[in-house]
């Protein structure tokens, strides 16, 4: 069995439990609202924007012998470049407003799933950062493009608004290739473990995130109880 295989099997478990978020399950079963849209785009925005920079953090962490990284990390780099940009112009179309999303903080949640990122690759094993980009890339090709149709069919929100969850969830699909053959050349056991330790973890911050954005609906209901 290859590397990248046993981590999809070791990390099946974790992640299960992402995918099992109620607003995941709600959202592909059609049940969407505008501020559970708006609320992910939000919180979207918090963590792709440290995409470029955590990159560039694993690159100068590189530990010795492990510089024939840099090439394939220079492509991440070229390919990430401006994702959060398209997050706020999806805000917009949306009918959100960008500045607030781009001037306002994360939620707890996201918050705590990026510092952990970088506390991977300062304090434990800079390859570590991959778990992280195994449970996004691969949390993106399996739901983003569903969920988008799911919740531009409901919302009856224009092409626009879905630039981001339609154009990653058809990049990763490239991206997942090529992150599982760059995978299969890393042998040390050591970095092989550190790797599924921290996509397990992913798994569950990113999971945390879901967990934290408004269920459709729930605004209706608060406002019942007031």
């Amino acid at each position: 069995m290859s590397f990248f295989e046993t981590l999809v099997e070791r990390t099946a478990q974790a992640r299960a439990g992402l995918v099992a978020a109620p607003i995941i399950q709600g959202c592909l079963r059609g049940e969407v609202s505008l501020a559970s849209y708006l609320a992910f785009l939000h919180e979207a925005y918090h963590h792709v924007r440290h995409t470029v920079p955590l990159f560039e953090a694993l690159i100068a962490a590189l530990p010795t012998g492990k510089d024939w990284l840099r090439p394939a990390l220079d492509d991440y780099i070229g390919e990430e470049i401006g994702h959060d940009q398209w997050i706020l112009e999806d805000v917009t179309a949306s009918g959100g407003d960008a500045r607030s999303v781009r001037d306002g903080r994360p939620c707890h949640a996201t918050e705590v799933m990026v510092a952990y990122a970088y506390d991977t690759i300062a304090r434990r094993n800079p390859l570590g950062f991959f778990g992280m980009v195994h449970v996004l890339e691969g949390t993106s090709v399996a739901l983003a493009l569903q969920a988008a149709d799911r919740i531009q069919a409901q919302l009856r929100l224009p092409d626009t608004a879905f630039g981001y969850l339609r154009s990653h969830g058809t990049l990763d699909r490239e991206h997942v290739a090529h992150f599982a053959g760059l995978m299969n050349r890393i042998d040390d056991p050591r970095d092989q473990a550190d790797i599924v330790h921290a996509a397990t973890v992913f798994y569950r911050l990113y999971g945390d995130v879901f967990r934290s954005l408004p269920l459709p609906g729930a605004e209706a209901a608060a406002g019942l109880l007031r």
